[in-house]
C-alpha cells in the first residue's frame, strides 16, 4: 500500500462516513491508498458490516483488499443513515429483525456500542449492551479512577464500573485513552491489576483494545539506565582510596555484585574475594539465606562458605540502597528473584505448605468410597485447607470400625479416582470433559480445589493433564492452540481428519456439506474459497471443542486450583510445575526405594542384605510383586510425592513372619528369617495378598 504522509490526508474524506476528521483515538488511523485515491478511518473500515479482511496485513488497506472496499462503498451507498439520513451507511445493528444503519460517528453520536472483537459486532441505541449491576449504597458521587474527576456510580454509555472491583468506575473516554496507549499486554484494572475479567468486559462495552505493545514500551530508550550495572562498594568499611564508586576492572577494585540481589556491590579486596568468579551476598541477602524458616526447611550448600568467617565482620551494616524491610517480607522478595535454590517443585510446595497451621481437622474416610467422602468432608462448613489434615479410615456410616488412616495414602487414591472421574476426557493426557450433572453440583470447582489440597498437603503428582489444559491453565484459552490429541470424540475427530486432508476443493466442500448441521451447531461454518481455508475451519472446530465447549466447567476448575495460591505458583513457574502435571512420575528402581528408606536397626542384621537382594530381584522381574506394590505396602502411596514423604519411610527389622507395612508412619518391617528364599516367599505372600484384599474390599463397596 502506498501510504501518505503524514498530513496529507487530513483534507480527504472517508470514503465510508464521508467526514476528514483525523481522530485517532475516535474514529481509529486515518489511511489513504495513493494508487487508487482511496481514504478510510481504520474503525470505519472495520465495523462495515458486508465486508471481511481476505488479504494479507499489507495487501490495500490494513488487509481489506481494494475491489472489497469498493464493492461496500457501493452497498452501503443503497443504505440511509437512521441519524444523519444520508446515503452511505455501511454499519448495521446485529439486533434481530432491528434494520438501523449507520455511519460510524453517527453510531458514536447516538451512543452505540461497536465491539471489537470476535465478528466486529454492532449495536445501535435500542439493544446496545448494559451493564446490570445491584442496588448499591453509594449516594454521593465517586472519582473516576483515571482522571479523578467526580462522576455519579450510575452505568450509562459514558460511565462504566469494572466487572472486577465494584468501586472502580471511569469516564469510557478516559477507559479508550488508556486501553489504546496500553496495548493488549498491560491494559488492566486501574484497581486490581486484574486483565483476563476486565479486557472481556471492556471489549463487551466497546472498548478497542489494540493489539499492539505499550505506548511507553515504544519509546526509544526509555529505560536506558535501566541498563546500566550497579556499581558502587557498599560494605560497612570501604578500603580504596578513589572512594565507593570507583570501579577499576581486572584489579583488586573491580565491583562485584550480589549474586542474589544485583542491588548491592563490593570491591574484591573490601570483602577479601580472591577472584572476580567467587560468589558474593550482601548482608540482607546473607541473611535471608542462611537464617530464614525457608532455608531451615531445606538447606543448600553455599560455595566459597570457607570465607564465611572474613567476610562476616564487613557486612554488619545492610546495603544503603535497600529500604529495610521485616524478616518475612525480605523472604518472599528473595524467594521471586529466580535464584537457583528455589526453582525445583519440591521447594516450591515447601514453600506452599508454610501456610498450613498448627491446628488440625480430622477426616472420616470411606476407603471404599473415596470422592464421595472427601467431597462431604471439603464441603463441611468447619473444613478448612490450611489445617493439618488428620485421616481416619471408617467402613459404614456407623462409626463402629475406624482406625487411623494415612493422609498421603487418602492423597493418593483421591487423585487416582480424580484422574478416571467423568469430568476428565482422553486416554493418558487428559482435558476437561463436558458433564452437566458435575457442572450442576459444582464438581469441577471440587476438583481444582482437591488437587490443589493435594499438591500442599504432601499428595502424588497427578501427571494426567493434557498440555493443552496446562498451557490454558497458564497462558489463558486465548493463547492456547488445541491439537488433534486433545479430542477424545470419535466422530469429531474422523470429521477433522476428513477436512484436513482433503486434496481438492471437491471433496472439501463435500465433507463440509456432509456436516453442516454440525458445523452450523458449533458456530464453524466460514466462507471457504481456497484449499488452504480448510486449515482455518479445522483450528476452529478444535478451538470450539476443546476449549469453548468447556469453557464453563474451566473457568470453576480453575476457581477451585486458586485454593492456598496453587494456582498463582503454577502461572510463576510452569516450568516446574509441568512436570508434576502433565507428566507421570519416574518408574520406581531399586536404587531409588533403598535411598528412599532410612535403615532404623544394626547395619549387621542379615534382614537387610536379603532387602536388597529382594529389591534387586523385584526390579529385574523375577517377582510377581512389582517396585509400586512395594511402595503402596509401605505408604499407601504409588510413587514419591513431589514433596516428598512426611515422616520420611524407615525399614525395621522384627523376629516375625511376615512383613508389616505402617502407613501411618510410612515404617516398613522386614522379617528376620533363616534363608533369603524365605525371606523373598515371605514378602511375596504378604505384599500381594494385602494389596489382593483391599482390592477386594473396593470391588465388593462398588458392587453394592
Amino acid at each position: 500500500m502506498n501510504e501518505n504522509k503524514p498530513g496529507d490526508s487530513q483534507n480527504l474524506a472517508c470514503v465510508f462516513c464521508r467526514k476528514n476528521d483525523d481522530c485517532a483515538n475516535k474514529y481509529g488511523e486515518k489511511k489513504t491508498n495513493e494508487k487508487w485515491n482511496l481514504t478510510v478511518h481504520y474503525y470505519c473500515l472495520l465495523m462495515s458490516s458486508g465486508i471481511w479482511q481476505r488479504g494479507e496485513e499489507e495487501e490495500g488497506v490494513y488487509g481489506f483488499l481494494i475491489e472489497d472496499i469498493r464493492k461496500e462503498v457501493t452497498r452501503a451507498s443503497k443504505l440511509k443513515c437512521s441519524v444523519c439520513k444520508k446515503n452511505g451507511a455501511s454499519i448495521g445493528c446485529v439486533a434481530p429483525r432491528c434494520k438501523r444503519s449507520y455511519h460510524f460517528p453517527c453510531g458514536l453520536q447516538r451512543e452505540c456500542i461497536f465491539q471489537f472483537t470476535g465478528n466486529f459486532a454492532s449495536f445501535c441505541w435500542k439493544h446496545r449492551p448494559v451493564q446490570i449491576i445491584t442496588p448499591n449504597n453509594y449516594r454521593d458521587s465517586v472519582p473516576c479512577t483515571i482522571c479523578l474527576e467526580f462522576i455519579a456510580p450510575i452505568p450509562t454509555y459514558s460511565v462504566l464500573r469494572s466487572p472486577c472491583c465494584k468501586n472502580a468506575w471511569f469516564h469510557r473516554d478516559c477507559v479508550q485513552v488508556q486501553a489504546i496507549n496500553a496495548g493488549v499486554f498491560f491494559f488492566r484494572c486501574t484497581i486490581c491489576n486484574n486483565s483476563d475479567i476486565f479486557q472481556k468486559e471492556m471489549l463487551r462495552m466497546g472498548i478497542h483494545i489494540p493489539e499492539k505493545d505499550a505506548s511507553w514500551e515504544l519509546e526509544e530508550n526509555a529505560y536506558q539506565e535501566l541498563l546500566e550495572p550497579y556499581a558502587r562498594c557498599d560494605v560497612r568499611r570501604c578500603r580504596c582510596k578513589e572512594g565507593r564508586d570507583y570501579n577499576g576492572p581486572d584489579s583488586k577494585w573491580e565491583i562485584k555484585r550480589c549474586q542474589c540481589c544485583g542491588s548491592s556491590g563490593t570491591h574484591l579486596a573490601c570483602s577479601s574475594l580472591q577472584s572476580w568468579e567467587q560468589n558474593w551476598e550482601c548482608s540482607e541477602c546473607r541473611s535471608i539465606i542462611y537464617n530464614s524458616d525457608f532455608r531451615k526447611a531445606k538447606k543448600h550448600s553455599l560455595p566459597n562458605s570457607n570465607n564465611a568467617a572474613i567476610t562476616d565482620c564487613l557486612l554488619e551494616e545492610s546495603s544503603p540502597k535497600l529500604p529495610r524491610q521485616s524478616p518475612g517480607a525480605q523472604s518472599k522478595d528473595l524467594l521471586r528473584q529466580g535464584s537457583k535454590f528455589r526453582r525445583d517443585i519440591s521447594t516450591i510446595l515447601i514453600e506452599l505448605g508454610f501456610q498450613i497451621k498448627k491446628k488440625s481437622k480430622r477426616l472420616c474416610i470411606k476407603k471404599a468410597d473415596i470422592w464421595n467422602s472427601a467431597l462431604d468432608e471439603f464441603r463441611n462448613q468447619n473444613f478448612n485447607p490450611s489445617y493439618i489434615i488428620e485421616v481416619v479410615f471408617i467402613e459404614n456410616d456407623n462409626f463402629e470400625r475406624e482406625h487411623p488412616g494415612s493422609k498421603q495414602e487418602f492423597l493418593s487414591l483421591l487423585m487416582q479416582h480424580l484422574e478416571n472421574s467423568p469430568m476428565f476426557e482422553g486416554s493418558l493426557s487428559k482435558n476437561l470433559s463436558l458433564n452437566s450433572q458435575a457442572l450442576k453440583e459444582n464438581l469441577y470447582y471440587e476438583a481444582g480445589k482437591m488437587l490443589a489440597i493435594s499438591l500442599v498437603h504432601g499428595g502424588p503428582s497427578p501427571g494426567f493433564f493434557s498440555k493443552t489444559l496446562f498451557n490454558c491453565l497458564v497462558y489463558g484459552p486465548e493463547n492456547t492452540q488445541p491439537i488433534l490429541d486433545d479430542v477424545s470424540d470419535f466422530d469429531v475427530a474422523q470429521i477433522i481428519i476428513r477436512i484436513k486432508t482433503a486434496t481438492n476443493m471437491d471433496d472439501l466442500n463435500s465433507v463440509i456439506n456432509e456436516c453442516y448441521n454440525y458445523l452450523e451447531l458449533i458456530g464453524c461454518l466460514r466462507l471457504i474459497k481456497t484449499l488452504t481455508d480448510k486449515y482455518m475451519l479445522v483450528e476452529d472446530i478444535l478451538v470450539y471443542h476443546v476449549i469453548k465447549r468447556v469453557q464453563a466447567p474451566f473457568e470453576s476448575f480453575k476457581q477451585g486450583l486458586k485454593t492456598l495460591g496453587v494456582l498463582e505458583k503454577i502461572q510463576m513457574y510452569p516450568e516446574a510445575f509441568c512436570n508434576i502435571l502433565c507428566h507421570k512420575p519416574e518408574t520406581l528402581s531399586a536404587k531409588s526405594l533403598r535411598d528412599l528408606f532410612t535403615v532404623h536397626t544394626l547395619p549387621n542384621v542379615p534382614a537387610l542384605g536379603f532387602w536388597n537382594s529382594y529389591l534387586q530381584s523385584v526390579e529385574d522381574g523375577k517377582s510377581a510383586i512389582t517396585m509400586k506394590d512395594i511402595l503402596i505396602f509401605a505408604t499407601g502411596c504409588n510413587s514419591i510425592p513431589p514433596a516428598g514423604f512426611k515422616p520420611a519411610p524407615s525399614i525395621e527389622c522384627l523376629h516375625m513372619d511376615f512383613p508389616v507395612g505402617n502407613k501411618c508412619n510410612n515404617c516398613l518391617a522386614l522379617p528376620i528369617t533363616s534363608t533369603y528364599k524365605k525371606f523373598q516367599e515371605n514378602m511375596d505372600f504378604a505384599i500381594r495378598n494385602t494389596l489382593r484384599l483391599e482390592k477386594e474390599k473396593c470391588s465388593h463397596y462398588d458392587g453394592h
